[in-house]
């Protein structure tokens, strides 16, 4: 009797992982599984929104099936209609939520028409039937998803401010002269930003935002306000269930939770104390998870096209890339540590007139990170560099901002 295994979450982990094995994945959304990355590019009209579908699943998914609960002594899982599904393996695939802000104005799960979280498909859709040339919207959160939504906004023809709390954006993965880089090329397409703003309320009209109150008592007009305050680990599933529950829910290197019949995978996952909240590492964690499976069930792992992978999990050296598209297209990439130590080399080249930037970290004979902006050539020697961990070779460091990151160096 083959071992039924079943993946709660059809997001990118969830779907890699019913890519590679047979398994019945619940998706909660009733979309097929998608490319969340490009959610920004749907929403800006470059993609339509079955051209971001992920590869297809090797068994077919339950669309618009939502997980409530999990009965570990019954080891199945029951749907919001009522089904319920069992399970000899269970993978928690949930992903994560978007973090709604504590703001005045803002209560409950029912947002005020013209609020719009952003994080999944019909977020995306609904946001991009809300918007219309000249409209006034209100991005609040300057990361990642912030930067991307205003972007997107500005390219429907909306009148944009981009309202980020900390110093500069993208403070997470950037230096602070790639932010302002940044910054300039976010206000070339027409984006107003304002940096230590702290948004502390919404106005409301018949029960529609009409404007957004910053702390210090200004106020934005706004008709639209996009909220991209970060994302949290979707875990409440797992704490009912009695699962340990970190900030993720924890598991160890085979990706096993603290029930040796459940794993977790991608966002919700918490592994050696650190949760990604990344597609990268949501991808290598599905991978080796397969391998994993395979080998306690005996199902065979598919897809020869990508590589193979050990049947452990490590932790993950992760990549933040972003590419802004506008009259100056902009291209972004981060790894590990941007700003140096005492005692760090640190090599930085800027080429104004292009609008490139690149600079590199290295601790003794050791990549620790770098950022680079408007030129991504080096981008794959860097980063192979520092995800091996390798020692450098004996070369000026000059060689690591050349187009092939030092590689073709001779000692």
């Amino acid at each position: 009797m083959s071992t039924r295994i079943v993946v709660v979450g059809g997001g990118t982990a969830g779907a890699r992982l019913a890519r590679r094995l047979p398994v019945t994945l619940l998706g909660e959304e009733p979309h097929a599984p998608y490319n969340r990355v490009l959610l920004a590019d749907v929403l800006a009209g470059r993609y339509a929104p079955e051209v971001i579908a992920l590869p297809g699943t090797r068994e077919p998914a339950r669309l618009g099936a939502r997980a409530v609960r999990i009965d570990r002594a019954a080891r199945t899982v029951e749907c919001a209609d009522g089904s319920r599904v069992g399970y000899d393996r269970l993978v928690l695939a949930t992903g994560s939520n978007p973090v709604l802000p504590p703001l005045r104005g803002l209560r409950g799960a029912a947002l005020p028409e013209g609020v719009h979280p952003f994080r999944t498909l019909d977020d995306c859709l609904a946001l991009r039937a809300a918007v219309r040339p000249g409209v006034r919207a209100v991005v609040v959160g300057g990361g990642l998803l912030g930067v991307s939504a205003a972007r997107a906004l500005a390219a429907l023809g909306a009148d944009v401010v981009l309202a980020q709390q900390g110093e500069r954006l993208m403070e997470r993965q950037l230096d602070a002269h790639a932010s302002a880089l940044l910054q300039e090329h976010v206000e070339s397409l027409g984006v107003e930003v304002h940096t230590e703003c702290r948004v502390a309320g919404l106005r409301q009209r018949d029960g529609a935002v009409t404007a957004v109150e910053l702390a210090d008592g200004f106020v934005l007009d706004a008709r639209v306000v996009v909220l991209a305050c970060g994302v949290r680990p979707r875990v409440a599933l797992a704490r009912e269930a009695g699962l340990d529950v970190g900030t993720g829910i924890v598991v160890d290197d085979e990706l096993r939770t603290s029930d040796p019949l459940i794993h977790a995978v991608g966002d919700c996952a918490e592994h050696a104390g650190r949760v990604y909240g990344l597609a990268g590492p949501a991808l290598e964690q599905a991978d080796a998870l397969a391998e994993v499976l395979a080998g306690e069930t005996g199902a065979e792992v598919s897809d020869a096209s990508e590589p193979a992978v050990p049947a452990a999990y490590t932790g993950t050296r992760a990549l933040t890339r972003l590419t802004l598209a506008g009259p100056r297209p902009l291209d972004l990439a981060a790894f590990g540590e941007v700003t140096a130590r005492p005692g760090d080399d640190t090599v930085q080249l800027t080429d104004p007139t292009r609008g490139a930037y690149r600079k590199v970290v290295v601790r003794g004979d050791r990549l620790v990170g770098g950022v680079l902006l408007g030129d991504l050539a080096a981008v794959g020697a860097l980063a192979r560099a520092w995800e091996g961990d390798e020692a450098l070779p004996e070369a000026p460091l000059l060689h690591l901002l050349t187009h092939d990151g030092g590689s073709r160096h001779e000692r």
